[in-house]
């Protein structure tokens, strides 16, 4: 994977108690899947193996996205932010991406016109 280190610099991790939210969306469907938080290591990580990885706030350690269930996310891009306080990622979804069972985690309509 090729990562611009100077922009990787910029990310603000300290705003965030040392975790940045990352949105992720389907790079086919366009679709939002989750949103979820990575620590640096997290972030090394995803951009190491090409998978994404986050930080678990509830468990306290880092996890791969799909370790357990096979539904993996492939990295296609890592944007950052114009404040450099959020990533975005662009995966190739394997399975769905909800621990429920649903494809994308915003599956729950609030309001609508």
């Amino acid at each position: 994977m090729k990562v611009n280190r100077e922009l990787l610099s910029q990310v603000d991790f300290e705003k965030g108690g040392g975790l940045v939210p990352v949105v992720v969306q389907d790079a086919n469907t366009k679709a939002v899947l989750m949103v979820a938080y990575a620590n640096r290591e997290a972030l090394e990580k995803t951009l190491e193996t090409g998978y994404a990885h986050y930080y678990s706030r509830s468990r306290g350690k880092l996890w791969k996205k799909g370790e357990t269930s096979g539904n993996l996310q492939l990295i296609k891009e890592v944007l950052l932010d114009c404040d450099g306080d959020t990533l975005l990622y662009i995966v190739e979804q394997k399975g769905v991406a909800c621990h429920t069972g649903e494809y994308t985690c915003f599956f729950r309509k609030l309001a609508e016109e």
